[in-house]
């Protein structure tokens, strides 16, 4: 392969984000004559971002550490729709309301990770909403609708791997690729933005818009893909058995987060390092070649520097820290996440099950009731397996109970 002259395309090759290019030599050219405009779109289904999100969000932090400009395009407009890629069913339609509370919560994590302002290479946020509501159907019919033929949108995963399933896929949900290459083509106009970057299940939208750019603006536009991220097991990465690991704080404790970066299995350290960490690639081959027991400061070092980059540095340091005092030291630390509990039902003694559940430590009853019959449930790090334990305020140590689900999840109890 030819050498990259682009040091944003060096990075994004040695540190395996790419997946899929329309034109990776002509992208790189076209870097090489000075700073681009790039975005990648998130639709806002939900106030916070999961962790899958980050691979895209990495790509615009190195964007714009290499010299460039990062477009962050939220779809007011699209999440009206929703897009059917990956789905096998139609999404929840959302009101305005929830969709403009869910931007105003999406916007916080790119705060963290990108430099806004008013300088050539500061991040920029846009609304997809602001063109596509005002559209004209009749008018996007006869301008747009006539540069996509059904033929080849019947080819593309987002639609032939919904009907091989056999799963109804909407009128509605088809127009989602064509307002997607609609919006790639007015950023290139409004923005001069020549690359659009998304995760692989968005290719074929992505092509879409690169084709669209070509017919409307005779512009060349190009396209960057991510792999899907799967964990060394084969699943799909930031699934978890307590649900959906969330980048926003509100979300997801900062110690939980932290906790699941350090619970990453040995063979994806090296890769999620890569990925998810600023670390300078010597350092990252230093870590990935541990062994055996060392491969825990790797792990602990991933652990803080992912958490640094979505939640802060001193929320990195204090999740080690209660980490620390947690496993190392058999205590209670201060960040571990807490459940508030009235004095007097405390005093009255409440089920060890029902316990656990409000603590968050199991999805369901039924869960739990075996957690604590195959003994992996701890009062005060003390084994319980009686599933009709009563838990009271003679369990309390000092001011809490801390209550433990298997060696990994914890949680304390406090009396309100």
């Amino acid at each position: 392969m030819t050498t990259l002259k682009s040091e944003f395309l060096q990075i994004l090759t040695e540190r395996d984000f790419i997946h899929q290019t329309t034109d990776l030599e002509g992208l790189d050219a076209k870097m090489a004559e000075g700073p681009i405009s790039a975005y990648i779109g998130f639709d806002c289904t939900a106030r916070s971002l999961h962790v899958g999100g980050l691979v895209q969000i990495m790509m615009l932090y190195w964007l714009q550490k290499t010299g460039n400009r990062p477009i962050v395009l939220l779809g007011g407009g699209t999440t009206r729709i929703g897009d059917p890629s990956g789905k096998d069913e139609s999404r929840k339609l959302l009101t305005d309301d929830a969709i403009a509370d869910n931007m105003a919560g999406i916007r916080t994590v790119f705060e963290k990770v990108l430099s806004f302002g008013d300088q050539p290479t500061d991040a920029h946020v846009v609304n997809n909403d602001d063109w596509l509501s005002g559209l004209n159907y009749i008018t996007m019919l006869r301008e747009v609708g006539t540069q996509f033929t059904i033929n080849r949108m019947l080819t593309f995963d987002s639609v032939k791997l919904r009907l091989d399933r056999e799963q109804p896929l909407t009128f509605l949900e088809f127009n989602y690729m064509i307002l997607q290459a609609y919006d790639f083509m007015e950023l290139a106009q409004r923005e001069n933005c020549i690359l659009q970057m998304g995760g692989s299940d968005q290719w074929g939208n992505i092509v879409n818009g690169i084709e669209l750019g070509r017919r409307k603006l005779q512009k060349q536009l190009f396209g960057i893909t991510t792999p899907l991220i799967t964990t060394a097991d084969g699943k799909k990465m930031g699934k978890t058995a307590a649900g959906a690991v969330w980048l926003n704080e509100d979300h997801l404790p900062a110690y939980d987060y932290w906790q699941f970066w350090r619970n990453t299995q040995d063979a994806d350290v090296g890769r999620f390092l890569r990925l998810f960490t600023t670390l300078p690639m010597d350092e990252v081959r230093r870590l990935e070649a541990l062994q055996g027991a060392e491969i825990n400061e790797a792990k602990i070092i991933l652990a803080n520097e992912a958490t640094a980059i979505c939640r802060g540095r001193d929320a990195a340091i204090n999740a080690e820290k209660t980490a620390t005092e947690t496993f190392a030291n058999k205590g209670a630390g201060d960040d571990l996440p807490t459940v508030s509990v009235a004095a007097t039902s405390l005093s009255a003694g409440i089920n060890i099950v029902d316990l656990f559940l409000e603590a968050g430590l199991g999805k369901s009853k039924g869960e739990i009731r075996r957690l604590v019959q195959q003994g992996g449930a701890k009062i005060n790090d003390e084994k319980v397996d009686d599933i009709d334990a009563t838990i009271t305020a003679n369990d309390l140590d000092g001011d809490h109970i801390k209550l433990s689900a298997g060696k990994k999840r914890h949680a304390l109890v406090k009396t309100s």
